[in-house]
């Protein structure tokens, strides 16, 4: 059976306007070769237009078009139904186009909450998210589909792709648990269990074209060295989709930003999306990656996927919920994450910073009273005087405790009993200023976003390479960054990020004979530091109400 859609027919006779314009009605125009005016039929303009068999046949014979007797038996198994709708992919606008060849009714009704009709353009359009959904309804509703989209729900690797690594009792639970909802969800573990060994385990379960999305560049090549270290993958068969490089493979890694631009190009070849530190895809510009992206498969990774912005619950639809999570606490128990102990030491202000906290403190309130500081918050984005003043003098609320002196003259006491005891530290400092001070008063080795990446490789060799010795950080420590192991952390300033914090203590859990993490948090008495400190160390993440 030939198929309708490209199919070239011919005809001598010249054809007028008028007859010109019947023809396209069925066919578009490819041009004269050879004394012939050449036509290819479109079976979507042909549904479309309401062309039976008969009707198509008559007008080709009508003009003295050239066909083969195979073109009538294909036309009359591919549109002899009345209920055939054909799905189309334009990739001008990233949407799924779907022309039925009649009036919905009842189907449209039950396709709702995943097609949406466009007046203007008078087409019905598909997310990509919802296009599999869409054919497995439609056929379900009893229509014929005809997908001319290119789409398809498996595309196999060229190789038989073998995992080679070892899974611990968790890893193989959160892969089971992950193959119990159709290949989709996310897997929320601390930092140091292993995540990425989940991921190179899921794909060589699926053994499909996969698309890895990470959230930074170094990322990119951590799961390249991954994938080679843990799998039969050849390189060749390994695609960097990224900066100047752009070559799409079996198994191709990019960026969130990279696949956000560029997500169109990338939307045909890949059934399975695994997606790393995925609570940032609810940011309004990354989501779009997934609504975009078809791929039926999915998986996503994060120490935890909680936003404080309360964005991860639309988050769990676009993965498939979160099918799988342990607590630090948990996994240290069992033995495959060091145990720890989070100490909280109390300060107090200086007197001087004291005296400026209080002033600050009542300027506030003469401002803004008793209000919420999500509503001052809001307030100030939609440009209100008087919340952007408040905002201002809340950062210098913010600053001045954080940065206070009574702190950081204990966080240098904590280290040098540390280092007395031949331990190895690490630093949370957050802002780079009060990195740099801290560092430079302890003699400790300082990372910050502004260090390129080849320092920063020599930095974190060094530290790696210390018995014992000091790194001191910004938010750069958080993620996206292969930091070595210590047994000691500190975290000096912060925010109640329940998520910051578990990446934060993840970097000093990597078990070791004999070893016990210890994670200071040094917080100012009296202040907004306190409820933050509670906020932040309430860990648990509330699976049950993940599809609201």
């Amino acid at each position: 059976m030939v198929m309708i859609n490209h199919y070239v027919v011919r005809t001598r006779k010249w054809l007028d306007d008028e007859e010109f314009k019947e023809v396209l009605g069925i066919a578009d125009y490819i041009g004269r070769d050879g004394g012939t005016s050449n036509f290819s039929l479109n079976l979507s303009k042909i549904l479309r237009n309401g062309y039976e068999v008969d009707d198509i046949i008559n007008l080709l014979e009508k003009h003295d078009f050239i066909y083969s007797d195979e073109l009538v038996d294909s036309l009359t198994q591919q549109i002899s139904r009345k209920d055939v709708i054909v799905v189309e992919l334009k990739l001008k606008d990233g949407a799924i186009i779907m022309h039925p060849n009649k009036y919905l009714g009842n189907v449209y009704d039950k396709l709702r909450n995943y097609v949406a009709y466009s007046r203007k353009e008078r087409v019905f359009k598909i997310l990509p998210y919802n296009f599999f959904t869409v054919v497995k309804a439609l056929a379900d509703l009893g229509v014929k589909v005809i997908n001319n989209t290119g789409l398809q729900e498996f595309k196999p690797l060229p190789i038989k792709l073998e995992f080679r690594g070892e899974l611990r009792d968790y890893q193989r639970e959160a892969i089971n648990a992950w193959s119990s909802n159709s290949y989709q969800g996310i897997i929320a573990l601390p930092t140091g269990s292993g995540k990425t060994i989940i991921g190179m385990a899921a794909i060589a379960t699926l053994n499909e074209k996969s698309l890895i999305v990470t959230y930074t560049k170094d990322q990119l090549t951590q799961w390249v060295d991954s994938l080679l270290r843990f799998t039969n993958i050849q390189p060749a068969l390994i695609g960097m989709y990224y900066s100047e490089e752009k070559r799409i493979a079996p198994i191709t890694l990019t960026t969130y930003q990279t696949a956000f631009k560029y997500v169109s190009e990338l939307m045909q070849h890949f059934t399975f999306l695994l997606i790393d530190e995925v609570h940032h895809l609810p940011a309004e510009k990354f989501k779009y990656i997934a609504l975009n992206l078809p791929a039926p498969h999915r998986m996503g990774l994060s120490a935890t996927p909680y936003r404080e912005d309360g964005k991860h619950l639309m988050l769990f639809p676009l993965m498939g919920g979160v099918v799988y999570y342990k607590a630090p606490a948990e996994l240290a128990e069992k033995g495959f994450l060091a145990p720890y102990e989070i100490i909280t030491v109390h300060v107090k202000l200086t007197p001087e910073e004291r005296k400026k906290y209080l002033e600050l403190i009542r300027s506030y309130r003469a401002l803004v009273g008793n209000s919420r500081f999500e509503d001052v918050l809001k307030a100030a984005k939609n440009g209100n005087p008087t919340a952007l003043e408040a905002l201002k003098i809340h950062t210098s609320i913010k600053l001045l405790v954080q940065k206070s002196k009574s702190k950081v003259e204990k966080v240098k006491e904590i280290i040098e009993s540390e280092l007395r005891k031949g331990n190895k530290i690490i630093v949370f400092a957050h802002y780079v200023d009060l990195a740099e001070d801290i560092a430079n008063d302890v003699g400790g080795l300082l990372l910050t976003g502004d260090v390129d990446k080849g320092r920063r490789d020599l930095i974190l060799s060094r530290f790696k390479q210390m018995k014992s010795g000091v790194l001191v950080v910004t938010t750069v420590g958080d993620e996206g960054l292969d930091i070595p192991d210590a047994s000691v952390g500190i975290l000096v300033a912060g925010t109640g990020s329940r998520r910051q914090f578990i990446q934060r203590l993840g970097r000093l859990l990597r078990p070791k004979e004999g070893k016990k993490a210890v994670l200071y948090e040094v917080v100012v008495r009296g202040t907004s530091e306190e409820l933050q400190s509670k906020r932040r160390k309430t860990i648990e993440l509330d699976i049950e109400d993940q599809q609201e």
